[in-house]
């Protein structure tokens, strides 16, 4: 038996996820996404190829917006879970404190230190290797210990002091001492051995942001510390995360079915965030389009749909029941809108390659474990 040909418009209504009041409907519930009874859904690549597109919305270097059209949603999450977990960053992993007599102490002082992010030269991140931290289930050789394609080793030493130069009644203790408050800008770092092959000029290993406040200090107080940075993943600790934030929602749908006028256009309006519904008068050629609804309504003005990229399908349109059977809302299921925002070591935009990267690597082992298994 030949298998069945879907018409568009049951193609269409397959992508469109329905937001009611109080429920959401037309949720697949094949065995596999995307797969139905009765149709041939075999995969090609040059199909794929014809319905997958990439659109860019904005792409600044630390947040980057764009939108990925025809994937799966398991495809979808995927990139996002390695952008929030998979992607490896330098981040302080070890915090020797030399002196520290400051009000904070060394354990608060260490994690403060270990959230600050940190950039550098990505051509050698990817060139240091992983340090693997000793454990008592080692029974061989002891891994090896911080070298320098392993760690990179920084320095904040900076002690507080009065200024003989404050003017006679100062209060900002800013400027009555040297060093009061204590930045990210204060840490330093020198590359030793083959690091200088990578991390001098632009991509030394530096915070992100240098205006970071790390503790406050008073005259005689000193901060004398090494810290140790190494390679890591947010699996392991939110601190390697490359990402600030990495979401990604569905394409908002929205149709109208009949016609809304008037003052209620207006109402409608405001049912949305500004831009997505516009309004415009109804013309002479669809006045005269019967069954059209808008017959006799010449030169009023019109609810139509402008932009539905920015709609946060909040549904305040459904209350009113003026608008009950004039409007359908929904999400398109295979149009996922992404934004990411990077920390600082990875421009936004290459933070998406990245995790093509990992899971082009993922892949290629399930591939090799797959054809040991057939072995």
């Amino acid at each position: 038996m030949a298998p069945l040909i879907p018409s568009q418009e049951e193609l269409q209504r397959r992508r469109i996820i329905g937001i009611n009041a109080e429920t959401v409907t037309n949720i697949p519930s094949t065995d596999f996404p995307g797969h139905w009874p009765g149709e041939s859904h075999s995969w090609a690549l040059d199909k794929f190829k014809d319905n997958f597109h990439v659109e860019f919305h904005r792409n600044d270097p630390y947040e980057a917006s764009f939108s990925l059209i025809g994937l799966d949603a398991a495809v979808a999450n995927a990139f996002r879970r390695i952008l929030v977990a998979e992607i490896p960053t330098l981040a302080i992993e070890y915090v020797f404190v030399q002196n520290n007599t400051s009000v904070i102490q060394d354990e608060v002082l260490a994690s403060r230190l270990g959230l600050i992010p940190l950039q550098g030269s990505v051509e050698g991140i990817n060139w240091m290797h992983w340090y693997r931290k000793p454990s008592e289930d080692d029974d061989g050789p002891a891994p090896p210990g911080p070298s320098d394609f392993n760690t990179v080793v920084m320095h904040l030493v900076v002690e507080c002091t009065k200024n003989p130069a404050a003017a006679e009644g100062e209060t900002d203790p800013r400027k009555l001492y040297h060093n009061a408050h204590v930045y990210a800008k204060d840490i330093t770092f020198s590359p030793v051995g083959r690091q200088e092959e990578f991390f001098t000029g632009e991509g030394a290993i530096r915070p992100v942001n240098p205006d970071i406040l790390i503790a406050k200090l008073r005259p005689g107080q000193k901060i004398d510390l090494e810290m140790h940075c190494i390679k890591g993943i947010g699996a392991d600790h939110a601190k390697f995360s490359p990402v600030a934030t990495a979401t990604y929602r569905l394409m908002p749908d929205i149709k109208i079915e009949r016609p809304i006028l008037g003052e209620d256009a207006k109402k409608f309006a405001k049912c949305f965030p500004q831009g997505v519904i516009g309004l415009e008068p109804v013309t002479a050629e669809e006045a005269r389009i019967q069954g059209s609804g808008y017959e006799g309504h010449a030169g009023e003005m019109k609810a139509v749909v402008r932009d539905a990229f920015n709609d946060t399908v909040s549904r305040e349109c459904l209350r009113h029941e003026e608008f009950q059977g004039k409007v359908k809302l929904g999400r398109i299921r295979d149009h996922f809108i992404f934004n990411v925002e990077s920390t600082g070591q990875f421009e936004s935009d290459v933070l998406f390659l990245e995790s093509v990267k990992v899971l082009k690597l993922k892949c290629a082992r399930w591939k090799r474990g797959l054809t040991d298994l057939m072995a």
